[in-house]
């Protein structure tokens, strides 16, 4: 008879076992080794972004929406394998039973593989989706990627004219970033087969980036309005994102470097409302 252990981790179907029990000599650690980040910046109407956010947040008092690509690879836990991802951002500020934070509110993110969305969504509570995401390409001068699903565009988005940060900004830039990211996001499960949620909680998932190179440019974020026939189960979530209005975009960033998603310092937390 299979019986849950408190003390280790198991997602669907847990009856076969923790997760992360291979057969190495060590278990694979939150690394991600090779890690290209493309980061679109752009100010939105605060009103607008506050209705998308549950309770215990607001938005900042300049409301920004980042829109990231990361294409992730050499990923520890997938074995060297890796994945691409496009997620969007509103900066916030979370005021807690306990704390406040200033951070930033995972709206959602797309991924085009299905590992990394079910252990981000069980176990992190990130509210990942699937979509198509191909690597990122470079041409003269300017990086550019897209998402689409069921083979409709959800996403473009690109980045140029860029100028490379010296070695002192980098170190500069990471030292300040230090401790002080609070990405954060809403763990929804609704209730077995009626309306009403199970489990309903926020959640905060820090980690540390470390930069090879970063680069600063001029962003653009093309987002494209669906029907429910191209995109059944994402249309809500591409038209109400592509609703908000751009004021004006902010510096955005190219970075090459490696990501530690595991810190034992600051894990990932349930957030007290």
């Amino acid at each position: 008879m299979f019986t849950p252990s408190p003390n280790k981790l198991y997602t669907m179907p847990a009856h076969f076992g923790e997760i992360d029990n291979n057969q190495q000599d060590t278990a694979p650690t939150g690394w991600y080794h090779d890690v290209t980040v493309i980061a679109v910046s752009y100010i939105t109407d605060r009103e607008a972004i506050a209705r998308y956010l549950p309770s215990g947040f607001e938005p900042t008092s300049v409301p920004v929406i980042t829109v990231y690509y990361c294409c992730n690879k050499q990923v520890d836990w997938l074995a060297g394998h890796g994945y691409n991802m496009i997620g969007v951002n509103a900066s916030v500020i979370f005021k807690g039973k306990d704390e406040t934070l200033e951070g930033s509110y995972s709206l959602a993110i797309w991924e085009n593989l299905t590992d990394p969305i079910l252990r981000g969504r069980e176990v992190q509570g990130i509210p990942k989706v699937f979509a198509d995401i191909p690597d990122h390409s470079e041409r003269l001068g300017t990086l550019a990627t897209n998402a689409s699903h069921f083979g409709h565009k959800i996403v473009d988005l690109s980045i140029k004219n860029l100028t490379a940060l010296s070695a002192q900004e980098i170190t500069a830039m990471m030292q300040s970033q230090l401790g002080k990211d609070h990405p954060m996001a809403c763990r929804y499960l609704p209730n077995i087969g009626m309306s009403g949620a199970a489990l309903n909680e926020v959640t905060t998932f820090p980690s540390e980036s470390f930069h090879r190179e970063v680069f600063v440019g001029e962003g653009e974020v093309d987002w494209h309005s669906l029907t429910w026939q191209q995109n059944p189960t994402q249309f809500h979530i591409v038209n109400a994102i592509a609703a908000l209005p751009i004021i004006s975009y902010l510096p955005s960033v190219v970075t090459k470097g490696s990501v530690n998603l595991t810190l034992t310092e600051r894990p990932t937390r349930v957030l007290k409302v």
